[in-house]
């Protein structure tokens, strides 16, 4: 029985494809010859019938319309529409930047009728005003403007090299104005085709062009000043590292790099050879570790850029959801170029308590003719052992030490997504994302969070709020930021936020009995706190507050005499019945007198005497 199944087995296995393929041709169809040659490019013969296509899902996103098939999820990915809006949105305010600096203004649909209604009766005057006086200009002198689905000539060129379904690339040429063309790139066959579909379902052919190459090989072959793009969008699955160097040497002059990371296992340390082996530094394990990935790939991307006397400034670095989000101006100078050194650092992290350190790769110093002397700079910032915990360090980065936001372009955009609020889908989450960046300290790399300083001793976890005021009355700047929902971003040197978690520690006491000797949290607590506990420091903060707005009762004839000294407002316009009764002055005051006096109305009664003989309303002083 058991060598009848060895031979059923071995007959199936070793039957021909050409009779497994057998039963396909026998439903009443004559067979027909296949050309090996086709069969083998994966192609189907001329003669040969297709198999019905599947049928299409659509999706509307933004002012975008795009036709997906439906076997086929990994076109569309809808948690990306943060970064799709975020994107449109940034791209927006820099053509307003660089279009307004060649006198063309953009007009974006919704933000006319908005600011209409912000504007007060007085400017709608003046709007009138100068209306009527453009009226008698010649057309020729009308400012020139850009408006969303047209040709602008002199707008920008943008890429997106990784278009998949197109989606980005239509919603730019829908939504953006100022555009003269978007290439829709990518290396699939079949995406290309879904792309030219896209475009010809949205009617943007105008303004995309799809296009069907490697997208690193496209960028190196627009490395000329005069064919370079003004914006490059990389959006990969995965890490960008393969395309960063084509894209530095692509993207024009003052141009815009957007670049999405989605291999935060590898940025946020859990292989920190692997990120060296792609953007050159060291990830750590940090709770920090979200903000570390931003500046790590600032980091790389000035790197690659310095390669060709080119160097990056960051207009907004976002973490969200699973991916990091950059978005970088690149310029070229050999004299910035030196200050990059300066602008990297490295990372001393205690693997024990968490206590972080950075050390300048370079130095930049002035000299006294103005000039900026670059020299190697001193180090290290730390000892063998952490001098709090007694542990050792690790190293990590280089990093990008330099701030990671422009917070005047970060409003501009802020401001223009809160006056359309009807834009975008996710505006909501836009100005709440865009509202904590403004307010992070951008001179503060990295940051510490509640749960990490309450862990490592092994205490209750303080409020945010309580932090925050025990930093502030200490004397230090505090902030928050957008990467993590409880971090605290605080110019304080770890020992203050340690001595105030031994304040802490105090009012919410830790079993000393259970701690080992040569745990952080033991070495941490053994040290006695230099100040008060965060509860005294609070309560000295509210009574001296209260104190502030205590005053003390004023005897009535002090304040009588002290009224007198005032003019009386309404006996200057001839309107006071009050007469001698009134508690403000009536006498005429010289012009200089009147100016450097505060003039007050007269405080109403509820009983009204009849004016008397010297209440006569006289002409006011001017």
């Amino acid at each position: 029985m058991f060598d009848a199944r060895i031979v059923l087995w071995l007959s199936l296995t070793l039957r021909s494809p050409r009779s497994l393929r057998r039963p396909r041709f026998m439903e009443g169809q004559p067979r027909r010859p296949t050309n090996p040659f086709s069969m083998e490019n994966g192609t189907v013969p001329c003669a040969e019938k297709r198999p019905a296509e599947a049928k299409e899902t659509t999706v509307t996103e933004g002012a975008a319309k795009i036709a997906f098939p439906s076997a086929n999820e990994v076109f569309y990915n809808p948690v990306q529409e943060f970064n799709r809006d975020l994107t449109c949105a940034v791209i927006t305010e820099f053509a307003r930047i660089q279009l307004g600096a060649k006198g063309i203004q953009i007009k974006v649909p919704g933000e006319k009728d908005v600011q209409k209604v912000d504007v007060d009766l007085s400017e709608q005057e003046e709007d009138k005003a100068e209306l009527k006086e453009g009226a008698n200009v010649a057309p020729g002198d009308q400012p020139r403007t850009a408006a969303v689905g047209e040709i602008c000539e002199e707008g920008l060129r943008v890429l997106e090299g990784l278009a998949a379904s197109g989606l980005r690339s239509i919603r730019f040429a829908r939504e953006v104005p100022g555009l003269q063309s978007v290439v829709a790139n990518d290396a699939s066959a079949r995406a290309v085709d879904l792309i030219r579909h896209n475009v010809q379902l949205n009617k943007v052919a105008h303004l995309v062009q799809p296009s069907q190459a490697d997208a690193r090989m496209l960028m190196y072959q627009h490395q000329r000043v005069s064919e370079r793009f003004d914006v490059i969008d990389l959006d990969p699955y995965g890490s960008p590292a393969p395309f960063l160097d084509a894209a530095v040497q692509a993207v024009s002059e003052g141009g815009l790099l957007c670049v999405t990371c989605t291999d935060m296992a590898v940025l946020a340390g859990n292989s920190g050879e692997t990120c060296y082996s792609k953007y050159g530094a060291m990830a750590l394990k940090s709770r920090a570790c979200h903000e570390m990935a931003l500046r790590i790939v600032l980091h790389s991307l000035d790197l690659r850029a310095n390669c060709y006397q080119r160097f990056v400034v960051p207009l907004l670095s976002i973490s969200a959801d699973f991916y990091v989000r950059v978005f970088v101006r690149v310029f070229t100078g050999q004299a910035k170029v030196k200050a990059s050194a300066s602008k990297q650092a490295l990372v001393f992290q205690c693997v024990g308590c968490g206590a972080f350190h950075l050390q300048r790769l370079g130095k930049a110093s002035g000299s006294p003719g103005g000039r900026v002397k670059f020299s190697a700079a001193c180090g290290p910032p730390v000892a063998p052992e952490c001098e709090h915990c007694g542990q050792r360090h690790q190293l990590g980065g280089p990093l990008w030490a330099e701030p990671i936001h422009d917070l005047d372009f970060v409003g501009r955009v802020l401001e223009a997504v809160s006056a359309n609020p009807g834009r975008f889908h996710t505006s909501e989450r836009i100005r709440g994302v865009l509202s904590v960046v403004t307010e992070e300290l951008p001179d503060v790399p990295l940051y510490y969070t509640l749960d990490q300083l309450s862990s490592t001793i092994h205490c209750s976890t303080p409020s945010l709020l309580q932090l925050r005021s025990a930093l502030l009355h200490a004397g230090f700047r505090v902030s928050l930021s957008h990467a993590c929902k409880n971090a605290v971003k605080t110019d304080a040197p770890a020992s203050v936020l340690w001595d105030i978690m031994r304040c802490w520690e105090k009012e919410c006491p830790v079993k000393r009995e259970r701690l080992s000797e040569t745990s952080p949290a033991f070495r941490i607590l053994s040290v006695e706190p230099r100040g008060k506990t965060v509860g005294e420091a609070m309560e000295d903060r509210r009574k001296l507050l209260q104190n502030k707005r205590k005053e003390l009762a004023e005897d009535p004839a002090q304040r009588a005499a002290r009224l007198k000294t005032f003019p009386c407002k309404r006996f200057k316009e001839g309107t006071c019945q009050r007469g001698d009764q009134c508690c403000y002055s009536h006498k005429s005051l010289t012009p200089k007198a009147t100016a450097e006096a505060t003039c007050t109305d007269c405080p109403q009664t509820p009983n009204q005497n009849p004016p008397g003989p010297g209440a006569t309303a006289g002409p006011g002083v001017d």
